[in-house]
């Protein structure tokens, strides 16, 4: 249960404060665009995607139990949030991730951390996609700049009003969309370890304001962003709203749990170390505490902000404590420049961001598996697509694990014939 960062300070040294603090750097460069695009898709204010990135980056670096994690909104949460949102209200999500926050502490005093291993892979690879997919649908208004009253929360429902708008297409947010992607990919082949992600926003942001495009920006649709932390505060909770918002408490702190430690274990690949699953998940509870009292997102672990630490020398949790503290500097001096930030620009970084959640140097082993794991892998997926996230995750995990019972019994012969 002991954080990582008490371990890595006992070796610490001027070289590595160096690294950490350059690391820092460049990831929160890569976090701001991010936290702000994950907020907007989430239904939420971008300013509480900063808030997350602060307030839960600096905890999970603090308390965390892996030396290069890297904590703050992400992507998976997307689906979550906006249907707690769009059926709670935000005091509603509010109250949801401070209840997942206590779910993870006790998940943590439990020693919980180890049952991530009882989670077919097929299922999380499913329900990944199926986020990934979900994701991508919904950043279509803006990406086409289409003109809707509203954008239908359900998956069957949103993709025929998105065709029905497809008269008011805007060919300018649309440039600026595939503009911003393009230089995205460009900048990390060309510059793995730069900050691609906020110098491509940042230009074809700069373009729209200097050539005065008609796109959409932050500020024309959210008003100026703040420079400052909210004061902590929690909305009245009672035994009924408890009961109400459980399932989603639940769903909130699965999601946490599980996306935490699969980016800590991609994280001891990539710099030969081991992490606490333990203390990762009791540091994932304070998070979401911590999170929630600022009026925050539901915060864990962002493999690709882990993934550009690594690559950018971090090696300690100062980097993510620095991370952090980046962002929030930038906030309190910078706030107003993210309102001219192009809303296609950020459309266009999450559809890259989907893109990368698919994993598609993964397909073809996903193709090359067993018939039980791609049913499995197909299941979980159609289910977080057309259904809820609950429904996807209780079916994933109850199917899979039969599925693995089942193995148990059964010659390991008789699983490769076709009829299996």
């Amino acid at each position: 249960m002991k954080p990582k960062i008490l371990t890595t300070l006992r070796e610490y040294s001027r070289a590595l404060f160096l690294a950490d603090l350059l690391a820092g750097l460049t990831v929160a460069m890569v976090a701001i665009p991010l936290s702000l695009a994950i907020a907007i898709a989430s239904g939420a204010e971008p300013a509480v995607g900063l808030v997350t990135a602060v307030v839960g980056g600096f905890i999970i670096s603090l308390l965390g139990g892996s030396r290069v994690q890297i904590g703050g909104p992400t992507g998976a949460f997307i689906v979550v949030v906006y249907g707690v949102i769009a059926q709670h209200g935000y005091d509603g999500l509010v109250l949801a991730t401070f209840m997942a926050g206590l779910i993870l502490l006790g998940a943590g005093a439990l020693r919980a951390g180890n049952l991530i291993a009882f989670v077919p892979e097929p299922v999380i690879d499913g329900f990944t996609i199926g986020i990934a997919i979900i994701i991508g649908a919904s950043q279509l208004k803006d990406l086409f700049g289409l003109s809707m009253d509203a954008v239908p929360a359900d998956f069957v429902e949103k993709i025929p009003a998105l065709w029905a708008a497809r008269d008011t297409f805007a060919p300018w947010s649309f440039g600026i969309g595939l503009a911003t992607m393009a230089l995205v990919i460009g900048l990390r082949n060309l510059f793995p370890r730069f900050p691609g992600l906020i110098l491509a926003v940042a230009a074809t942001s700069a373009a729209v304001a200097w050539f005065n495009l008609p796109v959409d920006t932050i500020g024309d649709r959210f008003g100026a962003l703040p420079d400052r932390l909210p004061m902590p505060h929690l909305p009245p909770l009672d035994v009924s709203r408890i009961r109400e918002l459980l399932p989603s408490a639940f769903v909130i702190a699965f999601l946490a749990g599980v996306e935490s430690l699969l980016s800590a274990m991609v994280a001891d690949r990539m710099v030969g170390s081991r992490h606490r699953s333990h203390a990762e998940i009791f540091a994932q509870g304070w998070a979401n505490i911590g999170s929630a009292l600022f009026g925050g997102l539901p915060a864990t672990g962002a493999i690709a902000r882990t993934a550009t630490n690594v690559r950018a020398g971090g090696r300690t949790p100062v980097a993510g404590l620095v991370h952090a503290l980046t962002i929030l500097a930038i906030m309190m001096v910078a706030a107003p420049l993210a309102g001219y930030l192009a809303m296609p620009a950020l459309a266009g970084l999450l559809c890259l961001t989907a893109w990368n959640m698919t994993e598609p140097h993964k397909w073809r082993s996903h193709l090359n598996q067993r018939t039980a794991d791609k049913v499995l892998l197909i299941l979980t997926l159609v289910l977080t697509v057309l259904t809820d996230l609950t429904v996807a995750i209780g079916v994933g995990i109850a199917a899979g694990l039969a599925v693995r019972l089942r193995r148990r019994n059964v010659p390991e012969a008789e699983w490769t014939t076709p009829e299996h």
